[in-house]
């Protein structure tokens, strides 16, 4: 089971300081997960700069240009955010029976650890 999933709230737990230039302590959303390649994009994080060839659509607008966008950050330079204390954290797993229209089954669950200090 994957502890980070597309939707979830990450902060960037490695990298140059925010002072420096740097997305360390940043929090964003993941937008996608590249399970093969272990990297996830996270919104806000991670800028980079696309140079796009011009080119000409259907209707005949003008396509290309330089466009900023978020680029891959590897998975394990990035922490899942607990809900409730908003600091990083480790993730955990643990079974738990469900009853979904009488018949009963184990499904494995996410829940965020106890975050003490910051990792």
């Amino acid at each position: 089971m994957a502890k980070i999933k597309k939707g979830d709230l990450v902060q960037v737990i490695t990298g140059k300081k925010q002072d420096k230039g740097g997305d360390r302590g940043k929090q964003g959303k993941v937008l996608d997960v590249l399970v093969e390649q272990n990297r996830v994009i996270v919104e806000g994080v991670n800028y980079v700069t696309k140079h796009n060839r011009v080119g000409q659509s259907q209707r005949g607008t003008k396509t290309g240009g330089i466009e900023t966008m978020e680029a891959p950050i590897h998975i394990s330079n990035v922490a899942l955010v607990d809900p409730s204390s908003k600091k990083p954290t480790k993730v955990g797993h643990r079974v738990e029976e469900q009853t979904k229209d009488g018949v009963k089954r184990t499904v494995r669950v996410r829940y965020a650890k106890k975050s003490g200090k910051d990792l």
